[in-house]
Order: C-alpha cells, then structure tokens, then sequence
C-alpha cells in the first residue's frame, strides 16, 4: 500500500473523488506496493481501486484508455524506498569515494525496480523467489546483472554475501520464461580474470540468446582504497590479452556474445572496432562500443557539412579525460582540417580529485578543471561532457556547479552528450 501525494487538476482520479492523503491499497484485487506494481496494474481499461482514507475503506472504478494515466502522483518516483545494496563488493567505487562529498553519492543501490526503469545493472542478492516470479508475471525485459563470475565460492568471496553464490539460480529461471538478460562483469586482476573469466562466459553463453550480451570492464581503483582490499591495475599488456581472450571465446562460440569495455582497447594502444562489431550497442551504457559510436556519428556528420558551415571563425575549447584524450583530439584534428579557419583546444584533465587509476571523463570533477584550466585561453566556450554532471545536469561529483566553475574560469561553458554529430555541432556553433 502507498500513500498518494497529489491528485492533477481535472484528472479521471479527482473525477472520481480520490484525494492527496488517500492510501492506495489494491488495483483489480492485487495488492500494490510500489511503482511496478502501479503501472502493470494500471494498464487496463477498467480499474477498480480499493483506498483507505482515515477509518473508511472503498472502492473507485475508474474507465480509461489501456495505457492512460489516471492523475495520481506519489512521494518518490519508486512509491517506495530505493533497495540498499546488501553486499560487500571487494571492487566497490562507492567504497573508493573521497570523503565530504553529497550524501546521496554514498548511497550504494541495488534494485530491481531501477535495473527495470533505467537500466541500472543488479546482483540479485536483494531478490528473492517471489520477486522472480513477479518480474516473470510483469515480463519485465531486460534484466541487467552484474554477474562477475559463476563460481559461486568466488562469488560469495568478491561480494561478500553469502547469497551472492546461490542467486545465480535465477538467471536460468529468468531465462526458461523468456526474459532478455544483459550481463556486466567487473573483472578483477588475479581475482576473477583468466580460468575464471573462462569458465564465466562458458556458463553465460549456455543462457544465449537470452542473454543477449555481456560486458567485460576493468575495476575502477580510486586513490582513496586504504583499509580495502588489495586489488592492482592491469597493466596494458594484459589489457590487450584481455581482449583476446574475450574474442577467441566469441569466435570458438560462433557468437559475439562478449565485449571488452572501450578502457581495455585504450590502456592497451588496441585499435578500436568498426561501428558494425557492436551491433545494436546493447551494453553502451558500460562504456562498450562508446567511442567507436561517437567516432561513427562525427564521421558522418563531418561528411555532409557544406562549405558554409565550414567557414566559421572561431576559438573553444573542450575539456576531457585522460582515456579518451587522443581520442577527441584525432577528431578535432579532422575537424579543424575541414574548417580552417576553427581554433579548437583540447585540455586533457588529469583526475586529482579521486586519483588512483581514474581516467574516465565521466568522473572528471569541476574542481579538477578549475585547477588545471586556471590562466588559460580558453576562447568563447569552454565545453564539457554531460557525463560529468549528475542527472539534474547542475553539479559535478565534487559538488561545484556549472555556473561556479564557469565563474571561476571567466568563460561560457556549455555541455555536449555523448553524440559524435552534437559535438561537431556545438564546437561549430551551429
């Protein structure tokens, strides 16, 4: 049951006399308890809500279309507390986090319902039989796991929860019901790497194509790892064995089922794939097939601009990361090549602000680039990747804003996602 916060203006639930303070109960006799609930439940045409309201319990019907909203609003988009994570990851980035930064960024998630509605990656150890079931009910596809090995011993031992090894059960339960799987493994140098990276993708593959494909990326290590587990960086030989290992496994299995993350390609001086390994980029989001996607968008947004749009005059400046530096430089390079009349700086940030082994331009912070930007000639625009800023897209990982680190720099800022044809855009102004 849940409590409803507000009910919209001239909505079919204020038609229907529901109001703010009211406790949903059930929808068609099934009893709801958070927003996947709700909104399975909801998608008939005829709705019968049971409510509490003080010492009264009734009933509304309420006709509609099949996937129509009917105006009830919440207190959290999950119409319930987000799941905290239960385990005790040896990997851990949260655990790695420097100390005074928001609240929010020290909470460690591992929940479903999220995994569901953005595509967040789960370990299942929060799950259990009747949840299972209910996504099987609900068809909620694709499930993303975090799967990291299928040696239940060694799983139990880099996750520390003694669950971690038995919940792996689920993925074939999920699989027989035709759920679509997406697989993440954080792979660990001496821990879950070599005979057991084998055996991992041997026994995932057994699930394809339900599992549709995963992801192989390196642990990300902080500077800030003291009084945790000793784990070390690969180093760019292995890198580059890595990504042999994962190919010869696809070509020995007939199906690129796993991928290297874009990291191993680039600390190994690996060329990077053409546009067409990757497929439907199903595992992007962890950083698979990335550049290889920006690269193939900025090439083709390059080839149609005409002789006006390359005329334009004028000096910016980007700002990236140490991983993905000569990157976005070989594209400027290109770029300016095109438009010679372009001035297009590239400032390669290094990560103080977590040290360690931290390169991504993701995790660049506003402070880093106050420092390292400070006295220089930065043009009309500075622009950043709309990774480094938390959703909201107002405040970077070190808690500075946008407008703060624009002050600081006496120069306009203005971001850029993570589109090869939006950047060629926004560094041409057009």
């Amino acid at each position: 049951m849940v409590e409803i916060t507000g009910v919209l203006p001239h909505s079919r639930a204020e038609r229907a006399g529901i109001l703010a303070g009211d406790i949903l109960l059930e929808i068609n006799s099934h009893k709801i308890n958070d927003v996947l609930d709700y909104r399975f439940r909801l998608a008939e045409e005829n709705v019968l809500l049971k409510l509490h309201r003080g010492p009264d319990i009734f009933e509304v019907k309420i006709k509609k279309g099949e996937y129509d909203d009917i105006g009830l609003e919440f207190g959290t988009p999950l119409m319930d507390k987000k799941h905290r994570c239960e385990n005790g990851c040896i990997f851990c980035f949260i655990d790695q986090n420097p100390k005074g930064m928001r609240d929010t960024i020290y909470f460690k998630d591992d929940d479903s319902r999220l995994a569901f509605l953005h595509g967040n990656y789960i370990t299942l150890t929060n799950l259990h039989d009747e949840d299972i079931d209910r996504i099987i009910e609900m068809h909620i596809s694709p499930v993303n796991v975090s799967v990291h090995t299928t040696n239940p011993e060694l799983r139990v031992k880099m996750m520390k929860n003694k669950r971690s090894g038995e919940v792996l059960s689920y993925l074939g339960r999920l699989a027989d019901a035709g759920i679509t799987l997406r697989g993440q493994i954080v792979l660990c140098r001496g821990i879950n790497d070599g005979d057991e990276l084998e055996r991992t993708m041997r026994d995932l593959s057994a699930y394809y194509p339900r599992m549709d494909s995963v992801s192989v990326v390196p642990a990300g290590l902080t500077g800030h790892r003291d009084g945790l587990y000793s784990l070390e960086p690969f180093t760019s030989d292995e890198c580059a064995s890595v990504i042999a290992q994962v190919e010869r496994f696809n070509e020995s299995f007939g199906e690129r089922m796993f991928f290297a993350s874009d990291e191993f390609y680039v600390n190994s001086g690996t060329p990077l794939p053409n546009d067409e390994f990757y497929g439907e980029y199903t595992q992007i989001e962890n950083g698979v097939g990335l550049l290889t996607s920006f690269g193939h968008e900025f090439d083709f947004m390059l080839s149609t601009l005409d002789e006006e749009e390359c005329s334009v005059s004028r000096h910016v400046s980007v700002a990236t990361g140490e991983a993905s530096y000569e990157f976005i430089r070989g594209l400027v390079k290109q770029l300016e090549e095109k438009c010679p009349e372009l001035k297009c700086d590239v400032h390669k940030i290094k990560n103080n602000f977590f040290g360690g082994y931290v390169t991504v331009t993701g995790l660049l912070t506003g402070k880093d680039m106050a420092e390292q930007l400070a006295g220089c000639d930065l043009g009309e625009t500075l622009y950043i990747s709309r990774t480094t800023l938390r959703s909201e897209g107002d405040l970077f990982l070190c808690g500075m804003s946008v407008e703060e680190l624009s002050e600081k720099l006496g120069v306009e800022i203005d971001v850029i996602d993570n589109d090869g044809a939006e950047f060629i855009e926004k560094i041409l102004g057009l």
